[in-house]
Parts: C-alpha cells; sequence; structure tokens
C-alpha cells in the first residue's frame, strides 16, 4: 500500500516494503487479526484491522461513529515503524491528542511478532485502554 505524497524530514519518499517484506509481514499480521477480531456477528458495528504504509504497521480499530451509526470511524490502536539502519522494530501509541509516542515498556522489538506479542500484552493500557 502506498503513501502518496508523503514525505521524510529531508523530503525523500518514505520507502516502501518489498513484496516480498509485505508477504512475510501478512504472514505474521494476518493470523494475528483473525485471533483478536471480534466475534462475526458484530464485524459490522466494531472491529480491528491493520494497513502498512512506508515503513509502518498501524493497528486500528474500526467501529460506528456515535453521530451517525451509518459513518464508520477509524481509531489508531498501536503503531510499529522499521529502522532498517539498525534492523528494529520502533513501537508507539496514539494519545488523546492525536500523537504518536514511543510505547515505553518496549520502545523497541527486534520483529514483527515481538511487535504483535507486545500489542496483546498491553502492560500499560495503552493500545486496548
Amino acid at each position: 500500500m502506498s503513501l502518496l505524497g508523503r514525505k521524510r524530514k529531508n523530503g525523500q519518499p518514505d520507502p516502501e516494503f518489498s513484496e516480498l517484506e509485505l508477504a512475510r509481514h501478512r504472514q505474521i499480521l494476518d493470523p494475528y487479526m483473525e485471533k483478536k477480531r471480534p466475534p462475526a456477528q458484530i464485524r459490522d458495528k466494531m472491529d480491528i484491522a491493520y494497513r502498512i504504509e512506508g515503513q509502518s504497521v498501524e493497528i486500528f480499530v474500526i467501529r460506528e461513529w456515535y453521530m451517525d451509526r451509518t459513518k464508520k470511524i477509524e481509531q489508531p490502536s498501536a503503531k510499529a515503524t522499521y529502522v532498517k539502519d539498525r534492523d528494529f522494530w520502533q513501537v508507539s501509541w496514539q494519545r488523546a491528542d492525536l500523537r504518536w509516542y514511543p510505547y515505553d515498556a518496549d520502545p523497541e522489538v527486534p520483529s514483527l511478532k515481538g511487535f504483535t506479542k507486545i500489542v496483546d500484552a498491553d502492560k500499560y493500557g495503552c493500545f486496548w485502554g
């Protein structure tokens, strides 16, 4: 998935994962998301999904908007950004000010699988409340 127009501080576009890397990431994320998703009968009201943009994986909740039940909103829960030159994933969570902050308990993990374990444990209640 492409993030059109997104630029890094140096003006260069965010690099994207190769097709092989995307396939590897999906092999980890798809089973994890299937395990975390709510029962099928309520998925039209609330669901969980992920997206891969640039070098980041973002997990978010999809739910009905309280002002208009016909509209859906996305609430970001967790994000991991791959730092290629140091070969680790930076773990972040989004605060009420809508900015991403490092997850203090484990700000860096060596693998995407490690990221899913941290999100699952949610030691500080940052990802799922």
